[in-house]
């Protein structure tokens, strides 16, 4: 019989030469035996590991030399799969057996009290960690586990939380792991002190603070909760705040946090000094300029005579860093030095610039996209590889992929190339968005009581940057089908090319019936040729067919039409185009402007007229966190040679888009018989004022906004008149969505009449005004 010492759990580390007495019976030991050549290999004790995962660990195999050194290299390998509680090697012959003891499996992982964090994610994490269903069972990554639950929790401020483990052995080797959760109440700052401040009200910087004492909405921003993060965050932006207003030597003295014995309540007491406040005596250039000081000069946002602002230096940093990128510098480092007179108060800001080298780009390299194609980002690049480093043509390029609507982050980054001092690489990343869009919009009247419309759109079919629409809209007033595709680039210049068929029904409300309608067939195509990079000129051509249905409950205008030209009218539409869009982004802009106008000339078939439109949107930031919107469109209609204007091509309001607060599409011209039938002019102005939603911080994917519209449609040979306009306010809620983006408002008419029809309570998602 062979007499051996087993290895237990001993890890690789420990492995060490085991001596064993060798039996009588012809088998030896797993050590200090003679080499010899191994005709066998057998393993024992395995029960859910392969054999080939044994048998891939072993440095040797059958013919090969068994020695002492290679029955170690086995131990250690073995050990290292962390498979295996225990491993022996027993030499029987010429057979070298190794014999195993399996870890046991973690069968199930279950959380009992959880209730501060989603169990979906901390499952993710444990088993990222090792701990998780069919895993290995280690005991010391459980307890490092249980200790770390423990940590996320006081950085929760649940000081009072437990967590106890509990290991349960089941059948067939196999563990059931027990996280058990006694969390408690969450510990409330009670008390927010600021001693030593005296230039500016305590109230005035606890409001710039994120950590605050508890109110009626921290049970949402949780901002009543102390982290230390934040509050190091917090300290920053107190110190940025007096810096900004010319507190040069302001410190952050001490700061001091004391919880209550039940651990429910936190007190913080921080301590500062002011110190005395500057003013800009002057600015003084210094380094190396490129020979453009003058040019460098007019980007100096600090001005002597006024109080010392860190954001006016680090804004002419960031603009000198600009400047020099897009004359290929990409390194170039712009240091600000101020140079304090405390006798005076006074303070000379020093900028001194050194421009390093000036750099080509060697590749663009472009990560993240898993759907998006490659060429649909590339297209869009205004810097190239093998030219020379442009800041301004690499910002651009940004903007350009950020406006394609297709993801929700657009980061360009430079590496540089080792050994190739004048080269680097940019890396464009991407993070994507859903990009298909179920827009289901609906609202509530009196009248109509709940109207619904609908759509299916992917903007980027199958990656390729493509649109492709489906549009259905079941309303009782109006019903629509409208198949869309669009090609951005049809051609490589960019040309793109549009193509819309539509089969449209329409009833509007009329107060004496609505047995008539009005379809209208047709299909149309449009090209868009860029002219620049934000410009593009739009040249187009359809075909569409009306008909006016049956006389019963017609309105008197409808009905005059079809008795003078008909029931069937043939139209072929002529469309040029205009627009700019330098937004900064498409779905949740925050500065820059967008205009468009658009002409529709029909001067042949059975309806002639002229239609044209114009729309200018303008966004402008009020400091880091707000954003004002404002939206005007204008719209008119004017028959040709003796035709009156089409009525089926009147413009129409009120809605969300328009007026709202106004019930969709019932804004303007009122028949005798009580329907709706819009104009041939209109008008409407919007204005939102976007902030953030508590506890959101700077996300722009979610914002509340207050609005206030104004406008109206008027018929033709109506007088237009302010008087006349019809104005709302109101609030509201704007949201990218997953499936689109979604706004909701609800608001009052502050210029109404008395038969104006009102939906106080509005949504939609996929609008933007």
């Amino acid at each position: 019989m062979a007499l051996f010492i087993p290895f237990g759990a001993l890890r690789p580390t420990a492995a060490c030469v085991v001596l064993a007495c060798a039996g009588t019976l012809g088998s030896q030991p797993a050590f200090a035996v003679e080499p010899f050549e191994l005709q066998d290999i057998r393993v024992e004790g395995l029960q859910r590991t392969d054999p080939g995962t044994v048998f891939a660990a072993l440095p040797f195999r059958i013919g090969d030399t068994y020695t002492d050194d290679k029955a170690a290299a086995a131990l250690r390998a073995l050990f290292a799969t962390g498979l295996f509680s225990d491993v022996r090697i027993v030499v029987e012959g010429r057979t070298a057996v190794v014999v195993v003891d399996e870890r046991p499996v973690v069968a199930r992982v279950d959380f009992v009290g959880l209730k501060e964090f989603d169990k979906d994610v901390l499952v993710k994490s444990l088993k990222d960690a090792g701990i998780g269903e069919g895993l290995p069972f280690d005991k010391a990554l459980v307890d490092r586990a249980e200790q770390e639950i423990k940590r996320q929790y006081l950085g929760r401020s649940l000081y009072g939380a437990e967590v106890v483990t509990t290991v349960t052995p089941i059948e067939r080797n196999r563990v059931e792991i027990s996280f058990a959760m006694s969390e408690g109440e969450a510990a409330r700052i009670r008390e927010i002190r600021l001693i030593g401040a005296s230039a500016f009200s305590e109230p005035t910087l606890l409001a710039q603070m994120e950590l605050t004492t508890p109110g009626w909405l921290t049970w949402y921003t949780k901002t009543d909760r102390y982290s230390r993060a934040k509050l190091n965050g917090d300290l920053e932006t107190l110190r940025a705040y007096y810096v900004d207003r010319g507190y040069l030597e302001f410190e952050i003295e001490s700061t001091q946090v004391t919880i209550s014995p039940d651990k429910q309540d936190i007190s913080i007491a921080i301590s500062i000094r002011e110190g005395q406040r500057y003013t800009v005596a002057g600015v003084r250039l210094e380094g190396e300029y490129l020979g453009r000081d003058a040019a460098f000069r007019e980007l100096v946002r600090v001005r002597p005579g006024q109080a010392y602002r860190g954001s006016d230096v680090t804004d002419t940093q960031r603009l000198f860093g600009e400047l020099f990128g897009q004359y290929g510098y990409a390194f170039a480092r712009v240091a600000a030095r101020p140079e304090v007179d405390r006798e005076t108060a006074q303070v000379v800001v020093v900028l001194d610039a050194q421009p390093q080298r000036r750099v080509y780009v060697r590749r663009i390299e472009v990560a993240g996209n898993t759907r998006t194609r490659d060429e649909v980002i590339r297209r869009e690049l205004r810097q190239l590889e093998s030219a020379w480093y442009d800041g301004a043509r690499i910002k651009l390029s940004r903007g350009r992929i950020d406006r394609l609507g297709f993801f929700d982050e657009v980061e360009i980054d430079t590496r540089e190339v080792p050994g190739a001092p004048d080269q680097v690489d940019l890396v464009v990343t991407v993070k994507e968005r859903p990009t298909g869009n179920l827009l289901i919009g609906a609202g509530y009247s009196s009248a109509e009581k709940i109207s619904f419309t609908a759509s299916v759109k992917q903007d980027n079919v199958f990656g390729s940057g493509h649109y492709l629409g489906v549009e259905l809209n079941t309303s009782r007033s109006a019903r629509s089908f409208v198949f869309s595709t669009v090609d951005p680039y049809f051609t490589i210049d960019g040309v793109s090319r549009a193509i819309d068929l539509y089969y449209r029904t329409s009833r509007p409300f009329n107060s004496l019936g609505d047995a008539y309608q009005i379809s209208t067939p047709g299909a149309s195509v449009r090209f868009g040729v860029p002219f620049s990079e934000f410009d593009t000129v739009f040249f187009g051509a359809g075909w569409e067919r009306t008909q006016i249905g049956a006389s019963a409950g017609i309105p008197n205008s409808y009905f005059l039409y079809r008795e003078q030209f008909g029931p069937r009218s043939t139209a072929w539409p002529l469309t040029i185009g205009w627009s700019r869009d330098a937004r900064d982004s498409v779905l949740a802009p925050t500065s820059g402007r967008y205009q468009r106008v658009n002409l529709e000339a029909s001067l042949w078939g059975d309806v002639r007229y002229l239609r044209g439109s114009a729309q200018l949107q303008q966004y402008l930031p009020l400091g880091p966190r707000f954003t004002l919107g404002l939206n005007a469109e204008l719209g008119v209609g004017k028959g040709l040679g003796d035709r009156p204007y089409p009525l089926f091509k009147n413009f129409y309001g009120g809605g969300l888009g328009s007026v709202r607060v106004f019930e969709q599409g019932s804004l303007g011209t009122v028949d005798p018989t009580g329907a709706y039938i819009g104009g041939t002019r209109k008008l409407n102005v919007n204005a939102e004022l976007y902030v953030p939603v508590p506890g959101t911080g700077k996300d722009k994917t979610l914002r509340l906004f207050g609005f206030v519209d104004a406008g109206n449609v008027w018929a033709e040979g109506e007088r237009v008149d302010a008087s006349t306009l019809r104005a709302s306010t109101g609030i509201g809620l704007s949201w990218l969505s997953p499936v689109g983006p979604l706004k909701m408002s609800w608001g009052t008419p502050i210029r109404s009449e008395p038969n104006d029809r009102i939906q106080k309570f509005q949504f939609q998602i996929g609008t933007a005004f």
